[in-house]
């Protein structure tokens, strides 16, 4: 401990207040509140007899520690929410990948709102459902949304004439004002209430909302309000009467060797409408109360609504605290409750039971995760008669339309997993116009290796068969490469080639080593032939684009720059490719009218 540190404990002060430790480098490792801070800080640095290992690492770590010191225990708790999501420190007990985590959006400020999936909140008078931690589910409610409610997806109301959208009868067309504002206003409102789970508020403002526009004999807009009535009638049908009444979220906890999980149901209104299970990480050696209790904070911290009752599986000492805190949040009482029997009980066990389920479910996905990549790699190795397993692996393929637009690609696996941050493509330089795929592979290994650059693969994989790797390995072993593997992959039947063996290697079919080499070959052939359409794309925009006057080689790169691509020049108003450098005001009006003359014009 440095006498700095040392100092500063000696100065902790006798009230309530966040305690932040830093490692040497100075980066956040732990944020902590505390009621009393002088004596939860020292309590780190006193006796490590009755501190977890995961303490005593993260102890042993502290080289800096700074305090701020808040009016309550309550205010400490917010600012420790806030700095957690902030910094997310190693050693707190974390949502797994919170950053991540979709919501739904509702624009509510703008004239005829729109309903889309979204990974930012921001202040900006928006609605947010959240968070999720399924995006695929999130697509699927958004999918729900659109047959119950035809609300608009475009991102721009100018336009002429209604899209198909509309003549599907899958959006009211408010972007040619064929919808009145205010009962599309109404529509987002039925929407909101839906996100929320009040199906059954849903219901009773549509059947009053389609008998009013019965009475104002406007039998069209009712025609609508009946479709929408009758389809969330049916999914209001399939959600379960769970505890009479009110609006509730119940957590369950479960703990194993997979790791930690919180079952959240959603009680809207006493019926079941949802639920969400969320992986926690750098939980070990944490007990159930800590973990529950850093749940909570974290996930109602960024919750887009907290009802007015929360059931736990267990009794918290921090409990009448984070119920203030909720409440605060909220604007309204929230009940934080642990039930004892009953049917609030039952519904607590049901959720640890299906979080126990999740946990197992999360072994069985990680046991055949190994078996897919390091299990995979191991036989693999064992296949090859390699000394160790190939821990690095680095594939080569070539792309090429006869010869033009000539292009190789570099994928690397580690652990039988893609490292796309090591991902390399090549434009090649000797063979252009002249197909020739054994001076192309020749090429492009020499490139990579002539340097010997670290790290260096355990094996190298040439998308090709005996030609291929004789040319390449004669580029490998003339740089000085002789102790690394390298094989060959026909394009037909996956045989495998060796140095200095005639007879190819065949992988056994259904084997997780062919899967792993098949893996890794169509990534390769996938990077490839991705870079060499962008470069032929780029040459064919570059041959439209000459054909409009006053456009040459150095206003093309401009707009291509600016732009990126055909499409979007296509798109630009005149205002936008006047603003790109080097585009005068008559060349972006003739770009502009290029693109929207008339065949035969």
């Amino acid at each position: 401990m440095t006498d700095e540190l040392t100092e500063k404990l000696h100065h902790l002060p006798d009230k309530p207040g966040v305690y932040i430790m830093k490692d040497a480098g100075g980066r956040i490792i732990y944020v902590g509140k505390a009621i009393i801070l002088k004596n939860r800080v020292r309590s780190y640095f006193q006796s490590s007899r009755n501190h977890s290992v995961k303490v005593k690492t993260m102890v042993s770590r502290i080289a800096d520690l700074e305090y701020i010191v808040t009016a309550s225990e309550l205010e400490a708790l917010i600012l420790e929410c806030n700095l957690i999501k902030k910094h997310r420190p190693q050693y707190n007990v974390r949502l797994k990948d919170d950053k991540s985590y979709p919501y739904i959006k509702v624009t509510l400020l703008e004239n005829y709102p729109r309903v889309f999936i979204t990974r930012t909140v921001k202040k900006d008078g928006a609605r947010y459902f959240g968070p999720f931690t399924s995006s695929a589910a999130v697509h699927e409610t958004l999918q729900l949304l659109q047959k119950l409610f035809p609300l608009r997806s475009c991102r721009s109301l100018e336009t002429r004439r209604p899209c198909l959208e509309f003549h599907i009868k899958r959006c009211l067309a408010p972007c040619t004002g064929k919808v009145d504002s205010e009962m599309y206003l109404n529509m987002i409102r039925a929407v909101c209430l839906f996100l929320e789970g009040r199906s059954q508020d849903v219901i009773e403002k549509l059947q009053q909302q389609m008998l009013e526009a019965a009475e104002n004999l406007n039998f069209e807009e009712a025609a609508i309000l009946r479709n929408q009535l009758q389809a969330v009638e049916k999914i209001t049908e399939k959600q379960n009467i769970i505890t009479g009444s009110g609006d509730q979220d119940v957590l369950g906890l479960a703990r194993s060797a997979a790791g930690t999980c919180v079952q959240v149901f959603f009680i809207r209104s006493g019926k079941m409408v949802g639920r969400e299970h969320f992986l926690l990480t750098g939980s070990e050696g944490e007990n159930d109360e800590d973990v529950l209790i850093a749940f909570i904070k974290q996930y109602y911290n960024q919750a887009a609504f907290i009802p007015r009752e929360i059931l736990l599986p267990l009794e918290l000492e921090e409990q009448p605290l984070l119920a203030d805190w909720l409440t605060e949040a909220k604007g309204g009482r929230v009940l934080v409750e642990t039930p004892k029997r009953g049917t609030k009980k039952d519904v607590v066990t049901m959720a640890a039971d299906n979080a126990a389920i999740v946990l197992n479910e999360e072994t069985d996905k990680l046991k055949r995760q190994e078996a897919w990549t390091t299990g995979a790699v191991i036989e693999l190795g064992k296949y090859l008669q390699m000394d160790k397993p190939p821990i690095r692996m680095e594939c080569f393929d070539i792309s090429h339309t006869q010869g033009s637009e000539t292009v190789a690609s570099m994928v690397v696996f580690v652990n039988g997993e893609p490292k796309k941050s090591d991902y390399r493509r090549f434009k090649l330089r000797t063979v252009e116009g002249k197909p020739d795929d054994f001076k192309s592979m020749q090429e492009v290994v020499l490139r990579r290796y002539r340097e010997a650059a670290e790290p260096l693969p355990d094996l190298i994989i040439i998308d090709g068969g005996k030609g291929q790797l004789s040319a390449a390995l004669e580029v490998i072993r003339g740089v000085g490469l002789a102790e690394i593997t390298v094989v060959g992959l026909a394009k037909e039947f996956e045989h495998i080639f060796r140095e200095g063996i005639s007879e190819p290697l065949v992988l056994p079919r259904r084997s997780q080593p062919l899967y792993l080499v098949q893996r890794i070959r169509d990534e390769a052939h996938r990077f490839a032939i991705t870079y060499h359409r962008k470069l032929r794309a780029k040459r064919n925009m570059v041959s439209v684009l000459d054909h409009i006057p006053g456009i040459g080689t150095k206003r093309r790169k401009a707009l291509w720059d600016a732009f990126g691509g055909l499409a979007k020049i296509k798109a630009a108003s005149v205002e936008e490719l006047a603003a790109v450098p080097g585009i005068t005001k008559p060349a972006a009006e003739a770009v502009y009218e290029f693109f929207r003359r008339k065949p035969g014009e």
